[in-house]
């Protein structure tokens, strides 16, 4: 049985249907109903990192949000004991990146809380990146976990 009380020990590949160096988030941190807490430290070797900046560009903390509400539903997986299935970003509504980039050598926190889910897999999620306990992009981003993606992708589900 998954052990949630060791979450951040837990490799985040295991939760995520994405794999190196596609993994943007370096750790899970703290579950909680309908909460990940998960973090992502920044290096020259990061994905998308920029030599010219010394960073990662802002844009892509809509994909750290993404990765940690795919954390979510990986966790929510393992606690019942299923399978992690393929979910789709579809939008964001309220995007604020506070910074320009997500400079190297930090540490930022991504906090996903779901807003609002049906059962036909569509969430709304309420989304904030931190630095330092400050809010530096916050946005509501919308979701599509489908229980057969490959069905879904191919157009075929009723």
């Amino acid at each position: 049985m998954f052990d949630i009380t060791k979450l951040a020990e837990q490799e985040v590949e295991k939760f995520i249907p994405h794999r190196q160096p596609m993994i943007l988030i370096s750790q899970l941190l703290k579950h909680s109903h309908d909460s990940l807490l998960t973090q992502t430290d920044i290096s020259a070797s990061s994905p998308y990192f920029d030599a010219d900046i010394n960073g990662v560009p802002n844009y892509v903390g809509i994909e750290y949000m993404a990765q940690s509400i795919a954390a979510l539903a990986g966790v929510e997986a393992h606690l019942r004991n299923d399978i992690i299935r393929v979910g789709f970003l579809l939008g964001s509504r309220k995007l604020k990146m506070h910074i320009s980039q997500f400079d190297a050598g930090q540490t930022y926190q991504t906090r996903v809380t779901r807003l609002y889910q049906e059962e036909s897999g569509l969430a709304v999620f309420d989304c904030q990146i931190l630095h330092n306990q400050v809010v530096v992009a916050e946005a509501n981003v919308n979701v599509f976990q489908p229980q057969d993606a490959q069905a879904y992708i191919a157009g075929t589900t009723d």
